[in-house]
C-alpha cells in the first residue's frame, strides 16, 4: 500500500491552482460540488480507507454494501486525489454543459453505484475462473471507474477525432481500451477490474439499455406526482439535458475566437490547460507519485494464511 501523506497537501494545492487557472465561473455547478465532496471526504472522510474500499469480501461475504456509496469519493492520498480530479475536471465541462446538470447529477449516481456494482461481479467470477481468493480480497478505492465510464461517453458524443497517448494517436472509439491496458502496464497498482468496470457501465449507457432505463425511471418520478407538471423533464439525448432549455440550468457562453487565444474556443483553452497542468506534473508521477487513477489496496489476510505465519513462526 502506497503510504498516505497528509502532511504536505502538494496534491490539494496543485488541484486550488488549477481550479483558480480554469475559473471557478466556468466550472458547472454539479462538476464544482462533486470535486468538492471528493476534496471535503479526503480531508474529513467518513471511514478509515480500509473501512470504504470494495471487495467481494467485504461487500458480498460480510454485508457491508455501504462500501459501494463510500469507495468512489474517496482517495488514497492527495495525488491520488488531485489526478482524478483534474481528469474529472475536463470531463464535467463538457458533459455537464451538453447533458444539463440534473441529468449530469443523475447519470454520476448510477455510474458510482454501478461502477462498483460490476466490480464486485467481476472479481466474484475471476475468483471463481481461477479459485484465486485474492481476486476477491483485492480492496479499490477511488473514482477511476466512474472517470472511465465518462470517457466512454465523452468520446461517444464527440467521435471521429483522435487521442494522443504517450505520442501515438489513437481513435477515440479505442483510446478507453488503450489507456487501460497502458495503465495496468505502467502502474500495475492500479486497479485493472476497477477500470474495466468503468469502462463496462460506459457502453451499457452508449451501447446498451442503461439509458433507456434511467429515463423510464426518471419518467415515471415525474408521472408520480414528485416533479411538478410545470418543472423540468428528464432528457439524456438533449444539448442541455432538459427539454426545451429552461431557465436554471449552467449554460455555457457562446463560442468565440480573438487574436490573443490563437483561433481557440472557449473549450479548447480549458482543456489545452488542463493537457498543460498535467504533462507537467508528470514528471513528478514518474518519480514515484501515485498513479493517476485508482488503485487497490493491499487485501486482509485471511484465515488460511494467518494460520500459515504462525506456524512459520513457531518452526523458526
Amino acid at each position: 500500500m502506497r503510504g498516505r501523506d497528509r502532511r504536505s497537501h502538494l496534491g490539494l494545492l496543485l488541484l486550488a491552482s488549477q481550479v483558480f487557472q480554469v475559473g471557478l465561473d466556468r466550472i458547472p455547478p454539479v462538476t464544482l460540488a462533486v470535486m468538492a465532496l471528493n476534496v471535503y471526504l479526503y480531508l474529513f472522510p467518513a471511514a478509515p480507507l480500509m473501512k470504504t474500499c470494495i471487495s467481494v469480501h467485504q461487500a458480498y461475504r460480510y454485508k457491508d454494501w455501504r462500501r459501494l456509496l463510500l469507495s468512489p469519493v474517496h482517495h488514497a492520498d492527495d495525488l491520488h486525489l488531485y489526478f482524478n480530479m483534474v481528469s474529472f475536471l475536463w470531463k464535467g465541462v463538457r458533459l455537464e454543459r451538453r447533458l444539463g446538470g440534473a441529468w449530469f447529477l443523475y447519470l454520476l449516481s448510477v455510474f458510482s453505484l454501478l461502477t462498483g456494482c460490476v466490480y464486485l461481479v467481476l472479481e466474484g467470477l475471476l475468483t471463481e475462473l481461477t479459485q484465486d481468493q485474492s481476486y476477491s480480497a483485492a480492496c479499490a478505492v477511488g473514482f477511476s471507474g466512474v472517470l472511465f465510464a465518462l470517457k466512454v461517453l465523452n468520446n461517444h458524443y464527440h467521435p471521429g477525432g483522435v487521442t494522443y497517448v504517450m505520442g501515438i494517436p489513437v481513435s477515440n472509439r479505442y483510446v478507453s481500451w488503450v489507456e487501460l491496458v497502458l495503465i495496468h502496464i505502467t502502474s500495475p497498482g492500479t486497479s485493472f477490474v476497477g477500470h474495466l468496470a468503468g469502462i463496462l457501465v460506459g457502453l451499457l449507457y452508449t451501447a446498451g439499455p442503461l439509458k433507456t432505463l434511467m429515463k423510464k425511471c426518471a419518467e415515471f418520478v415525474s408521472w408520480t406526482g414528485q416533479r411538478s407538471r410545470a418543472g423540468p423533464t428528464f432528457s439524456g439525448s438533449g444539448s442541455s439535458g432538459f427539454g426545451g432549455g429552461h431557465s436554471g440550468n449552467f449554460q455555457p457562453p457562446p463560442p468565440y475566437t480573438a487574436s490573443y487565444t490563437g483561433g481557440l474556443t472557449e473549450e479548447e483553452q480549458l482543456e489545452a490547460a488542463i493537457r498543460n497542468s498535467l504533462n507537467d506534473r508528470g514528471q513528478n508521477y514518474q518519480r514515484g507519485a501515485p498513479p493517476p487513477y485508482g488503485f487497490n489496496l493491499p487485501s486482509e489476510p485471511t484465515a488460511d494464511e494467518l494460520r500459515w505465519r504462525r506456524l512459520r513462526r513457531f518452526d523458526s
